[in-house]
């Protein structure tokens, strides 16, 4: 009798799962050679996908909760998929070149998301994406929201200008990765002091710099650097994004599960030198832990001891190491002013040697299981 229950019960449980999918598909439009004439009247949020392949059946369920969640939130944003194999001269047309590839439609504007592939950071980036390319901040207590709302953002003070028209262009290609603002100077907190106006300033880690011509170069460059917190939890996905901003990137690699007092130990001393170092590092290097040292061997072609600190070049595959253990805060500092000043060797790179080496290193991985 209790086993006709249980029976009844789980096939109650796959009927219930079932209906769910089905009305969360409801709310993503399959899309065909139609879409190429009538996109333009809305904007679409595309999966362009191909039916064998993996990550694309991965994301599935995750698109169909998008579908449904950019719908009942009463977003003007629709959701679709196009199977790129079936309609492959439109997926060209829109440049897609891989699987699954997301991509935001607006007008003539083709967006891509290089973001996690997570609910609520599709959502973010549709959110972004769709709205205003630069919103206004009318009042202290709206900017006040979006402190509180945003951990990084960008604002330009000031009126019309050549480098309002420089952060505009910036904004139409970066708009994929962070938001940006405009405001008037009696908006800004009082903390804040400007030398001159206008200004684009970036506030992140609870302060703000200023960008600076004369110091910090190219502004979509110097956007693209400070788009990222000063620390990080990182994984191999945000190390490759920092592969753009041509900063260093210290980095404790520890077991987070180890409450010993050698691994805590040097992730808080990366966390003093991004806080307390952060006016004369900030520009070059960017700092953060790893869990783990999985990805970092698989970078490096090395086995990396547990707990130890690595300083990588992402645009160019060097990394630099200590010969010997980091005890304190002084250690890192003196660490990274070797590297800046070249009397620390740097290791690896993207040679000749380097890439046979990393050729016969992906064989080996192939076929030699890892313990």
């Amino acid at each position: 009798m209790a086993a006709g229950r249980r029976g009844a019960g789980l096939r109650l449980c796959a009927t219930v799962f079932l209906l769910d999918m089905a009305f969360c598909k409801g709310f993503v439009e399959d899309l065909d050679e139609s879409f190429k004439d009538n996109r333009k009247d809305d904007i679409w949020l595309v999966d362009f996908y191909a039916p064998w392949c993996g990550h694309c059946k991965k994301l599935e369920p995750i698109w169909n909760e998008v579908g449904l969640e950019m719908k009942s939130i009463g977003s003007p944003v629709k959701v679709g998929k196009m199977d790129a194999t079936s309609y492959s001269s439109i997926a060209s047309e829109f440049g897609v070149r891989g699987y699954p590839t997301i991509k935001l439609l607006k007008g003539d504007l083709a967006y891509n998301y290089r973001g996690p592939r997570t609910k609520d950071d599709i959502i973010e980036f549709a959110h972004r994406v769709s709205g205003a390319l630069i919103r206004p901040l009318p009042s202290q207590q709206m900017f006040e929201h979006m402190q509180k709302r945003h951990r990084v953002f960008f604002v330009y003070i000031g009126g019309e200008s050549p480098l309002k028209e420089k952060y505009i262009d910036a904004a139409s290609e970066l708009i994929v990765y962070t938001y940006f603002f405009s405001a008037s100077e009696e908006v800004v907190p009082e903390y804040v002091t400007l030398k001159e106006m206008p200004a684009v300033l970036v506030f992140k880690d609870e302060t703000y710099f200023v960008y600076d011509e004369y110091e910090d170069g190219d502004l979509s460059s110097w956007i693209n650097r400070e788009r990222f917190q000063n620390y990080l939890t990182m994984d191999g996905f945000l190390l490759y994004e920092l592969g753009d901003t041509g900063k260093l990137v210290a980095l404790a690699v520890i077991d987070e599960k180890n409450t010993s007092i050698e691994h805590t130990r040097l992730k808080s001393i990366i966390q003093e030198v991004a806080r307390d170092y952060r006016d004369q590092f900030h520009r070059d290097f960017q700092f953060g832990h790893m869990d783990g040292n999985d990805y970092i061997n698989t970078l490096l072609m090395d086995e990396l001891k547990v707990p130890t600190v690595v300083v990588l070049n992402t645009s160019n595959q060097q990394y630099f190491l200590l010969d010997r253990q980091i005890k304190n805060t002084e250690d890192m500092v003196q660490f990274i002013n070797n590297i800046l000043d070249g009397t620390v060797e740097a290791q690896g790179g993207d040679s000749i040697l380097q890439r046979l080496k990393r050729i016969a290193f992906d064989a080996k991985s192939t076929i030699v299981p890892s313990h």
